[in-house]
């Protein structure tokens, strides 16, 4: 594994070692590729281009990320920013690699999430809009488009990830590869039509399941939290390690999204007519700021099971926000009273 790492570092000093603009373009495509934007940004839109695929990327994010904290936990891959330097094999010749504020993640590194989690969620989202561009164009370019830019932005996701030391390529690659795997897999397999103990029953078994992973580890005689110290240990500032990043915010993050989509479906609130284009461009924008607005607002407290608990609470309210309190907000705003509220 020495030598494929060793590549992987030189690999990422020559993307460093690039034109000065594309440093912000890399910063900028490993930021908004971050998992939590899956739920507060990709779920929204889909949601208001078409509810199943709003809920099928929802479900895949959320199952999708748990897979990878549990792939993580058994697979103990490394991150460039400290095996650079628990190696020392560049002791006697130090590579010119920097950190950034975005390299301190504090979990294992295989398979890079932000590839996997990514690749997975959108999978429903291209497969429909190649649905759309079938129906309106028969040029096999034009069919083509939805998969090129997919293909392009994991492309981009993976090598922003290379670039600021948070994962190798062989962790990018794998990530591709199990992402793409798992979006295909569970499109099918996305719960149409389930009842709240249904999504009940799936956020606490993430839960469980994940505390139950975890402790069974720890028994078993294996530092599961050794990536944290490592992290702790080798990032260039403290301030830029950050809790969000670590495995049991996303397990509370998915449990949370879990509960808040069945919430959502059952909620006396949910509205099942059809929204009038309009409308629908309205909600995406209301429910984009508010959940903006819910996760800006709600400050994370330090203390470790608050933080953990406010984050299951955030993304449980979510789903919520989206599914049953926009649409029902626009409809008032925008039906006169006494209408069907119906195309």
């Amino acid at each position: 594994m020495d030598a494929l790492h060793t590549a992987g570092i030189h690999f990422a000093e020559a993307l460093q070692s690039g034109p000065p603009w594309l440093e912000k373009f890399w910063l900028s495509v490993t930021s908004l590729a971050d998992p939590k934007c899956i739920f507060t940004v990709c779920f929204p839109l889909a949601y208001f281009l078409d509810r199943k695929v709003g809920v099928s990327v929802l479900w895949i994010g959320l199952v999708s990320e748990w897979l990878n904290v549990t792939f993580k936990w058994f697979l103990f891959g490394e991150r460039p920013f400290w095996w650079v330097h628990e190696s020392r094999l560049f002791k006697e010749q130090p590579v010119p690699v920097r950190q950034f504020p975005v390299s301190c993640e504090t979990g294992p590194g295989s398979p890079s999430g932000h590839c996997m989690i990514t690749g997975a969620a959108l999978w429903p989202l291209v497969t429909t809009l190649t649905a759309l561009a079938s129906r309106h164009s028969r040029s096999a370019v034009v069919k083509l488009i939805p998969f090129a830019a997919y293909t392009l932005l994991l492309l981009a996701v993976g090598l922003s990830r290379v670039f600021v030391l948070a994962h190798f390529p062989h962790q990018v690659v794998g990530g591709i590869l199990a992402g793409a795997a798992l979006g295909w897999g569970l499109q099918a397999r996305t719960p149409a039509t389930r009842t709240l103990g249904f999504f009940g029953c799936t956020s606490l078994g993430l839960l469980l399941s994940a505390v139950a992973l975890h402790q069974l580890m720890i028994a078993a005689g294996t530092d599961i939290d050794w990536s944290i110290r490592l992290a702790t240990k080798w990032c260039a500032n403290p301030a830029w390690l950050r809790l969000d990043t670590r495995p049991f915010t996303s397990v509370c993050r998915d449990a949370g999204s879990a509960l808040g989509l069945g919430l959502a479906v059952g909620s006396p609130l949910h509205r099942r007519e059809r929204l009038a284009p309009r409308q629908r461009v309205a909600c995406a924008v209301l429910a984009l700021a508010a959940v903006h607005v819910l996760h800006r607002v709600v400050l994370q407290p330090e203390n470790m099971a608050l933080w953990y608990g406010t984050s299951f609470l955030k993304y449980a309210a979510g789903p919520w926000l989206v599914v049953a309190l926009v649409p029902r907000l626009v409809l008032f705003l925008t039906c006169p009273r006494g209408s069907q509220h119906a195309d």
